[in-house]
């Protein structure tokens, strides 16, 4: 049996009329940047995530860059986040010569360690940015407070978590920004590269705004330099067919998991795996499944691989370790768990169309790995 890690072609097969109408909406308007479509979606996703305003960008990258603009992080500034995850994460901070700052995270959920962003504190600080890693929501009470009692504004990374709760609040609702990614592989992907950003500040929605364009308000009239990230029409046109499915994805891909970890704790495993631990009090839109098998992570993985299962790891390398970070002064061994994460987990083949023989395939060829 063939199980990819990911099958964008079943999920394709299930809207292709819908897409393909919307596309050819688009195409006959010859309408491509920042028309109806993306009104429309900026629209939806704004009341999704309990939002005022939603702005949409060129890519998750650009929301990341753009948020922190727009809070006018500059050289000598640091942002407190984590160290394992996608580059773009510690990338947004650099690319406006402010000094990523890395906290360690916790061991069982991933997410960045609260209890550690407070010593990382000092008077250099512009924002802490969490990334709702995995689809999980990071602890976002005592992230709050630290920025409340300091002055600090909270950025939400939530590229992989739209829909995902805590406590009852939308990932991107909480934090003064938050920013999405639509990269195909979301679980609302996009046919390309595309973002949003999403906040209640009225004076941040509209300094986003001008900044996606150049930094002006109209096209001739520029108050300051901005960049040019603004979302196609023909991106929104696709997401706003896919929107309509997202909770019924993000409810197979919570069913999925569900199923995967009753499969693997009922395996009788001759070594130890440990399955994602769901927080209390949220909803965990399982973007990926990631599992952490302590010693022989690698080994298994190509056993997977050897019997036709996708499998990849995210992430290799933490950011604090990548080279272009050399001139930050860290080194292996300082921060331990991101480390320890980064050689032990990786994610299984997970989305909301993969049938439970699949899944059974995968655990039975698991259970057969010494």
């Amino acid at each position: 049996m063939n199980v990819p890690l990911l099958d964008l072609q079943a999920q394709y097969v299930s809207l292709r009329d819908d897409l393909q109408q919307a596309v050819a909406r688009v195409m006959s308007s010859q309408r491509f940047v920042l028309g109806d479509e993306v009104r429309a979606l900026e629209t939806s996703i704004a009341e999704y995530c309990q939002a005022k305003h939603a702005i949409g960008c060129a890519s998750g990258s650009d929301a990341l860059l753009l948020a922190l603009m727009a809070l006018d992080v500059k050289a000598g500034d640091e942002v407190i986040t984590t160290p394992f995850s996608f580059f773009a994460t510690g990338a947004s901070v650099a690319r406006l010569g402010a000094r990523p700052v890395f906290v360690d995270i916790d061991p069982h959920t991933y997410n960045i360690d609260p209890s550690r962003v407070a010593d990382a504190i000092t008077p250099r600080t512009k924002v802490i940015m969490p990334v709702h890693l995995y689809g999980q929501c990071a602890p976002m009470d005592p992230l709050l407070e630290l920025g409340r009692r300091h002055g600090i504004p909270v950025v939400e990374d939530a590229a992989q978590a739209i829909g995902a709760t805590d406590n009852g609040r939308r990932a991107g609702s909480m934090g003064v920004i938050g920013c999405f990614s639509f990269y195909p592989t979301k679980n609302l992907g996009g046919a390309g590269d595309g973002g949003i950003l999403t906040t209640s500040d009225d004076e941040v929605a509209a300094r986003l705004r001008r900044l996606r364009t150049h930094g002006g308000s109209n096209e001739y009239e520029h108050e300051e330099v901005g960049i040019n990230s603004r979302l196609d029409e023909l991106q929104a046109a696709v997401l706003n067919v896919k929107f309509r499915s997202l909770d019924k994805w993000s409810d197979e891909r919570a069913r999925k998991a569900e199923i995967y970890t009753k499969l693997l704790s009922d395996a009788d495993l001759q070594f130890p795996l440990v399955t994602p631990q769901v927080r209390s009090g949220g909803r965990h839109i399982f973007h990926q499944y990631v599992i952490r098998v302590p010693g022989n992570r690698d080994a298994l993985m190509e056993h997977l691989k050897t019997h036709g299962i996708g499998s990849k790891v995210y992430y290799p390398i933490p950011l604090h370790l990548q080279k272009c970070f050399d001139y930050l002064g860290y080194k292996k061994g300082d921060l331990p768990e991101s480390e320890a994460a980064a050689d032990e987990t990786f994610a299984l083949p997970a989305y909301p169309e993969l049938t439970e023989e699949q899944q059974i395939y995968v655990v039975e060829t698991i259970k057969r790995f010494r």
